[in-house]
């Protein structure tokens, strides 16, 4: 028996990456997938693998950063799921540029999606957590949110903020038994770091003393030990996925 049988998890940004890798994790072990990302479709791939496992799976299209579509978001996965166990907000993008160079579109892109859609799903499922009297919340941050980087002022300041809402609700909704931990992965092999010049990869080695990048699945392992109930002790944490680059 999985460490999620019986239990349903939203998922926000499930259509590729880090956020399909956490789905399937979650429902390997168990659980029923609220898949969300920008538009349903983009999900589409990523419910059909979780029901090849036997789970059920939805599909919903939202901007997070958006109140109301959120709220119209988890009433209908509370409608077709019957309840909602387990929240990741893991939605998230990147506008890098030099702080000067910054626009303020840029910056409020950022923060919107990575920082506000967190905090609006969060509000959004506090009511029926709070009302069953347990849930998980993973909140993905980054290592960039204790560091800090240059060019990245922007995504910099959204994941620290997330590590900051991540504890303040820890704190404001332990006592009905619902925890809320944070994930701050450190680089990981996808897309966008598939890209990068042989040169900075070389750098970026240098300073992971494990020496290599994580993959989506390291990122996903440590979303379902925080997601069950082998972390019900666990809340207002920050576990950093990221080969030792940051102690």
């Amino acid at each position: 028996m999985g460490l999620l049988e019986h239990k349903v998890a939203l998922v926000t940004g499930a259509g590729r990456g880090i956020g399909r890798a956490i789905a399937l994790k979650l429902a390997g072990d168990g659980a029923d997938i609220a898949a969300v990302d920008l538009k349903p479709e983009f999900c589409a791939e990523t419910c059909d693998m979780v029901r090849a496992m036997g789970r059920r799976a939805w599909a919903y299209g939202a901007d997070v950063a958006s109140a109301a579509a959120v709220e119209q978001t988890v009433e209908k996965a509370l409608a077709d799921a019957g309840k909602v166990d387990i929240l990741v907000n893991n939605a998230g993008i990147t506008k890098d540029t030099l702080l000067m160079r910054m626009s303020e579109a840029d910056w409020d892109a950022v923060l919107n999606i990575n920082l506000k859609g967190a905090f609006l799903f969060t509000k959004a499922l506090a009511r029926a957590f709070v009302k069953q009297r347990s849930g998980r919340i993973v909140n993905i941050a980054s290592v960039i949110g204790l560091v800090g980087n240059a060019g990245q002022c922007n995504y910099a300041a959204s994941k620290a903020g997330v590590i900051g809402l991540t504890k303040s609700v820890a704190r404001e909704l332990a006592s009905r038994s619902v925890t809320s931990n944070a994930i701050a992965p450190g680089f990981i092999e996808t897309k966008m770091t598939a890209v990068l010049g042989e040169d900075v990869r070389r750098k970026l080695l240098n300073q992971i003393p494990l020496g290599r990048l994580g993959s989506a699945e390291d990122v996903a392992n440590a979303a379902l030990f925080l997601a069950s109930d082998q972390a019900a002790y666990i809340t207002g944490q920050v576990l950093t996925v990221d080969g030792g680059m940051v102690m």
